[in-house]
């Protein structure tokens, strides 16, 4: 089985007019991932950190997503799901919380490092920070239930942990 983009595509259209979670977008993004070498022949060996939109609709976007060497990402939300599947190279999350104090500040609250093959879900309201352990560049599908580039995110200042904004991709 090769991967076909148009097929890709196709598939989370349908299966999120089944599911209006996410539940089912994620087993479409892990079969794509769980033959690697098909994902690089169609989208190319990455050559640069980037964001490549795929898809975009303003219920769903689908974005190659290529981490540079050892890149870190603030934390930060996404107001929507999104499914992060690895089919090169690595991708650790950290998983943040805001505390209860009201200050605007997050701590950590849980991580997970993504090798190829590997699918997360995030939800709705999940913070999270993005590092690229490795020497050489990580390329992953991303999967989000809404318009990506149109919606309002916050971020969180990476050394003081504390509400920095809110910000739009566009």
């Amino acid at each position: 089985m090769s991967f076909d983009l148009d097929q890709f595509v196709t598939d989370c259209r349908s299966v999120l007019k089944e599911d209006a979670g996410h539940r089912l977008v994620r087993e479409v993004v892990a079969r794509a991932v769980s033959e690697p070498a098909s994902v690089l022949q169609r989208l190319g060996q990455p050559q640069r950190a980037e964001i490549q939109p795929l898809y975009r609709s303003h219920d769903l976007t689908i974005l190659n997503v290529i981490w540079g060497p050892r890149m870190t990402l603030m934390p930060h939300n996404h107001q929507m799901w999104a499914i992060i599947g690895i089919y090169s190279g690595r991708e650790d999350n950290i998983f943040w919380r805001r505390l209860p104090d009201g200050s605007g500040r997050v701590e950590a609250a849980g991580a997970r490092a993504l090798s190829v093959g590997d699918v997360e879900s995030l939800g709705h309201n999940i913070i999270h920070s993005v590092t690229n352990p490795i020497p050489r560049l990580t390329g992953a599908i991303h999967v989000y239930g809404g318009d990506f580039f149109a919606a309002e995110r916050s971020e969180w200042d990476s050394e003081t942990l504390m509400e920095a904004g809110t910000t739009r991709s566009e």
